[in-house]
C-alpha cells in the first residue's frame, strides 16, 4: 500500500479501537452553542470544507453514552461559524441541552475514500511501527496544524509525529492494522 494522505473531506474523528473494523458512527462534529432564542445550534465542523457537514440530513448526537437522531431542516454559515437548525429544537434552552453533544452519521454514509486517501478514523487505533521494527505506539488522535496533520502516538509515552507522506510516513495498511514511520524513537 502506497502512503496515503489522511482525506480531509468529511475527517471523522473517532477512534477506531477494532483494528480495521469500521464502527458504526463516526464523528463529524460537535455542538459548541446556541444561536439566537429559537433553537438554532452553533457547529464544530471537522469535515473539510467544513459546510459538508450540512450534507447529512440526519445527525446522531452524543453524550455521555446516550445519543438521538435529529433531522437537519436548516443550515448556514454564519461569519466564521456554523449554523444548523434541528428537528425538536425550538428554543434556546433546548439549544444549550445539546451543547456538547458530538455530531455522529452512520459511516456507510461516508463516501468512499478516493485512491491515496484514508479517513482520520481509520488511522486512528493502528499501531505504529518505525523502520528498524520498533512499535511506538498506537494512533490516538490526529490535529491539525496548518503545515500538515499530526498524528498522536501514545506508546511508552505520547508522540506527535507529522503525517507527511514518503518522508515521515511511509506506509499505512489497513488490512494489517498497521502504520509505517520513519521517525526518531527518541523524539
Amino acid at each position: 500500500v502506497q502512503p496515503q494522505r489522511p482525506k480531509a473531506p468529511d475527517q471523522p474523528i473517532a477512534a477506531d479501537p477494532h483494528g480495521g473494523e469500521s464502527p458504526a458512527d463516526v464523528v463529524l462534529g460537535e455542538v459548541v452553542g446556541v444561536h439566537g432564542v429559537r433553537g438554532a445550534v452553533k457547529v464544530y465542523s471537522a469535515t473539510r470544507p467544513r459546510e459538508n457537514i450540512f450534507d447529512y440530513p440526519v445527525w446522531t448526537l452524543a453524550l455521555n453514552g446516550q445519543s438521538r437522531d435529529y433531522a437537519v431542516l436548516g443550515s448556514r454559515q454564519q461569519g466564521k461559524g456554523l449554523i444548523a437548525t434541528l428537528a425538536g429544537v425550538s428554543d434556546r434552552d433546548s439549544a444549550m441541552a445539546l451543547r456538547g453533544h458530538e455530531i455522529r452519521v452512520p459511516r456507510q454514509q461516508l463516501p468512499a475514500a478516493e485512491s491515496g486517501e484514508v479517513y482520520w478514523a481509520d488511522l486512528q487505533g493502528l499501531e505504529v511501527i518505525n523502520v528498524d521494527g520498533s512499535r511506538l505506539g498506537v494512533v490516538t488522535g490526529l490535529m491539525e496544524t496548518g503545515a500538515n496533520d499530526v498524528l498522536v502516538v501514545d506508546g511508552d509515552r505520547e508522540r506527535l509525529i507529522p503525517y507527511v507522506p514518503d518522508r515521515h510516513v511511509l506506509e499505512v495498511d489497513l488490512t494489517a492494522g498497521q502504520l509505517r514511520v520513519d521517525w526518531d524513537p527518541e523524539f
